[in-house]
């Protein structure tokens, strides 16, 4: 996944996606564009550029890469691993009408900082579990994208 940022408008700016309703798995959620990787890709850091131009149009070459953070395991048990980079220019946005309804991007400062996180729950597989959010408007930030994105603040507040 690209965990991507750009600073075109004067206030650094995050790209996300809003999932597909019909996907199978984490249908409408808000996540970084992303997926698996694939056999031709050179490991995470390929696949999340191949993801990133496939699902928002961004071009791999209009991308510094910065580094990769922790890898995350998510409650459906994908291992995902979060490539950081910065955009060079702007580009088109073209969402990928199968997989992604929506992309849009939030302001980095709201996302990097961790008073804008709070901790929900709710019962999932017989289970209660807890889980950071971070709205942003019409968005509800949650799960995976949420503490992937507070475990980058957290990293940011040091």
């Amino acid at each position: 996944m690209l965990v991507a940022f750009d600073c075109f408008e004067g206030e650094p700016r995050l790209h996300l996606t809003k999932r597909s309703s019909h996907l199978r798995h984490h249908p409408g959620q808000i996540a970084f564009p992303g997926g698996k990787v694939d056999p031709q890709d050179d490991g995470p850091v390929g696949a999340a550029l191949r993801e990133a131009r496939e699902e928002i149009g961004l071009p791999s070459g209009n991308v510094e890469i910065l580094g990769t953070l922790d890898p995350h395991e998510t409650v459906t048990s994908f291992l995902v691993t979060p490539v950081l980079a910065r955009i060079h220019t702007p580009f088109e946005i073209t969402p990928e009408a199968g997989e992604v309804a929506e992309a849009f991007t939030v302001p980095l400062s709201h996302v990097s900082n961790p008073t804008k996180f709070r901790v929900e729950s709710r019962r999932w597989r017989g289970a209660r579990r807890s889980y950071f959010v971070a709205p942003y408007g019409p968005y509800y930030i949650w799960g995976a994208t949420a503490r992937i994105l507070r475990a980058l603040a957290d990293r940011m507040a040091q």
